[in-house]
């Protein structure tokens, strides 16, 4: 004869387990047997074994006698009291009312809250040397601002809100259920206060009881120097009001940068190409470059190769997080070879490659070639 297991056993924890324990194993077993989730043979009966040494367990009273005197004490304090006598919760149902249990549920109120307003989004598009340097500009935008006439309460002049019948001023409901854990508590948000604990009897006329009217509003952002494109300023307590007085949202205020004719940017360095002619490269030039604080000289050596980096150190973009630092800005060198000679220019090239020891090609296409080589 098969010897009967403990409830202890059952759920695998010690006899001394606290209850946290026991609903720690509960859950995990719950997981594991539940017919919801099971496939396995016996997955029913497994459950209501679980279940049963459950509701035993976590019961402090029928623990005591349980622990005195076994099952043959409980009489009809065990196992008989089931809520599994006429089918199983959902899977979904059974953990709710177990998380509800152990505090909340994932939609409870909050309790006598007025909600928040909106954030809102301004898109503002600056040149490039505006986000270099930095700026400051004003903004216009609609949103739903605090009425006046009521300073956001809601309520008509002379009168105030009340608190709501529905929920007794609490802006949430609960709900007693039984379960398989015993009575729990669902908390759901007051339907007829919106969570607010309070209602207005008598509305205001110029916004209707929602404490907000649409306005357009002006406003000075500084755009800080080095900002980049993609970048986003927050204004907290800018965006739209909360109804009757809820607390305001935030302004985020996103940045894009219109991009320089002839500069590039890669965070807080700067690219300029320069395109010097192969006397500039052979014989050294100064040249006009354009700089974040307008144009100036630069003066190139003699003898520059293509694809050279001159480096000026501290003339590219703010750091955003290092005040005082900059970047730097980088001319890249390119020399470029013509394509079309006059007789006098090709004269002197050839002068040159004659006096380096040069080999080059005659004047000509290879047509004339041939006809100097018959005639």
């Amino acid at each position: 004869m098969a010897t009967e297991r403990s409830y202890y056993e059952i759920l695998g924890v010690e006899r001394g387990a606290d209850d946290a324990a026991i609903k720690r194993a509960f859950r995990k077993l719950a997981q594991q047997w539940h017919p919801d989730v099971s496939s396995e043979p016996g997955a029913v009966e497994r459950f209501k074994e679980i279940n049963e040494a459950y509701q035993v367990l976590s019961d402090p009273k029928r623990r005591q006698v349980y622990d005195m005197v076994g099952r043959a004490g409980l009489g009809d304090m065990g196992g008989a009291g089931s809520p599994f006598t006429d089918g199983f919760p959902g899977f979904g149902d059974l953990f709710d009312a177990f998380f509800a249990g152990m505090g909340g549920s994932a939609g409870g109120a909050r309790h006598g809250r007025r909600p928040a307003g909106s954030d809102l989004r301004y898109d503002l598009r600056i040149p490039f040397d505006e986000a270099v340097r930095g700026i400051e500009r004003e903004i216009e935008f609609d949103l739903l601002d605090r009425c006046v006439t009521c300073s956001g309460s809601g309520a008509a002049p002379g009168s105030s809100s009340i608190p709501c019948t529905a929920c007794g001023g609490r802006g949430e409901i609960r709900a007693v259920r039984q379960t398989i854990l015993g009575q729990m508590v669902n908390v759901t948000e007051c339907t007829r206060c919106h969570g607010e604990g309070r209602v207005v009897d008598t509305p205001c006329q110029t916004c209707r009881g929602d404490g907000r009217v649409q306005k357009r509003k002006k406003l000075r952002v500084t755009i800080p120097a080095g900002i980049d494109e993609g970048h986003q300023i927050r204004l907290t307590g800018e965006g739209e009001a909360g109804p009757r007085g809820g607390p305001p949202g935030n302004l985020y205020v996103a940045v894009h940068v219109t991009p320089h004719a002839v500069l590039r940017r890669d965070g807080t360095e700067i690219f300029h190409d320069l395109q010097l002619s192969m006397a500039q490269a052979a014989l050294g030039t100064r040249a006009r470059i354009p700089t974040i604080e307008g144009e100036e000289d630069l003066e190139v050596r003699a003898g520059v190769q293509p694809g050279t980096e001159i480096r000026l150190r501290g003339r590219g973009v703010p750091h955003l997080r290092r005040p005082g630092t900059r970047g730097d800005l980088h001319v890249m060198v390119h020399v470029n070879v013509p394509t079309k000679l006059s007789k006098k220019q090709r004269q002197l090239l050839e002068e040159l490659a004659a006096e380096s020891g040069e080999v080059v090609l005659p004047a000509g296409g290879i047509i004339d070639r041939m006809k100097d080589a018959l005639g």
